[in-house]
């Protein structure tokens, strides 16, 4: 198993991605083709994992200031380097922490799109109070949708849940502003009308639902379910930032704290998106896994084995067999 890691663009250098990297080989067999500066690189690998790591020497890299379109003008490019190398089936997936546009655009244009999928979305995963893991897509490949996009996202969400993350039955909702088949506006109404037939289809869901276990896979526009990823991503850090002032009020309430250690670590591990990975690219011809910029050496690890049980639930196919049925 051969696994693309594009080093560059991160908000906080290669280190983080090669220490993640190395985290990864230490508890999962794969091969890592790391694509970035080698003078940054070579000094952070040690010599035990050099038979596993291969170095493919590029300087150039898509800044997160600059727009995704010149990515494909940028053929030196850490990430344009790493998708090529995907296309030319020398590598099963690619994990990149660098500019998430640019990794879309190439991955769309270079990879190209499943047969029969009018739009790749991203997907992210989010804990629920039952102990499992829910779905949203798209979370941000897509802005502007239309319903045939929003049933292709449902499909591909099915399989990704059902292959990948093991779930025998997957239940697949619509994000709504109420649980009534006339709530929603316009694209919710019209996709509800395509996705009633399928058996999988709950029917609309809010936004407490993603939390509360009831539904495996949320479907929406990448403009809903961005502002979900991002409102929870803040949630979960003040929370956070909350108990932390709370515990240091008093001696009561640190000796508290240290009485529930266990389970403050259990809620940090929880809710924590280092935790997660990244969002898998759904809809394009190989595995892509899409990073935070912020990623650190444990978020890009779980990254890895992101990319790992998309190989090994040979989703890609999943999802071209699913869409030729219907």
């Amino acid at each position: 198993m051969k696994i693309v890691i594009d080093a560059m663009g991160g908000d906080y250098g290669v280190n983080p991605i090669i220490q993640g990297t190395l985290q990864a080989l230490q508890k999962q067999d794969f091969f890592a083709l790391v694509v970035g500066d080698q003078d940054q690189i070579t000094p952070l690998i040690p010599s035990k994992f050099k038979s596993r790591i291969q170095i493919i020497h590029s300087k150039d890299y898509i800044r997160m200031e600059e727009q995704a379109s010149s990515a494909i003008k940028r053929q030196d490019s850490s990430i344009f380097m790493g998708i090529e190398i995907l296309r030319q089936d020398n590598a099963d997936a690619i994990v990149s922490a660098g500019h998430s546009g640019a990794t879309m655009s190439l991955a769309t244009l270079r990879l190209g799109r499943i047969s029969g999928v009018s739009r790749p979305a991203i997907c992210t995963t989010m804990p629920t109070s039952k102990n499992t893991y829910s779905l949203i897509l798209d979370a941000g490949a897509n802005t502007d949708c239309k319903p045939e996009y929003l049933l292709d996202f449902a499909l591909m969400g099915y399989e990704y849940c059902k292959n990948v993350m093991n779930v025998a039955h997957p239940k697949i909702g619509l994000l709504s502003n109420g649980e009534e088949e006339t709530k929603g506006n316009d694209l919710t109404k019209e996709t509800f009308a395509l996705l009633k037939k399928y058996p999988f289809f709950i029917g609309n869901v809010e936004g407490k639902n993603i939390f509360d276990g009831s539904v495996d896979v949320v479907v929406c526009d990448g403009f809903s379910g961005n502002l979900v990823l991002k409102a929870s991503e803040g949630v979960a850090q003040t929370i956070t930032k909350i108990l932390k002032q709370e515990i240091q009020k008093t001696l009561w309430t640190k000796i508290g704290a240290l009485l529930m250690r266990k389970s403050f670590q259990t809620l940090k591990s929880r809710i924590d998106h280092s935790e997660y990975g990244g969002a898998p690219l759904l809809g394009v011809n190989k595995p892509v896994i899409i990073s935070h910029g912020s990623s650190n050496a444990r978020a890009i690890e779980c990254a890895i084995y992101q990319a790992i049980h998309a190989i090994n639930g040979d989703i890609c196919t999943k999802i071209q067999q699913a869409l030729k049925k219907d």
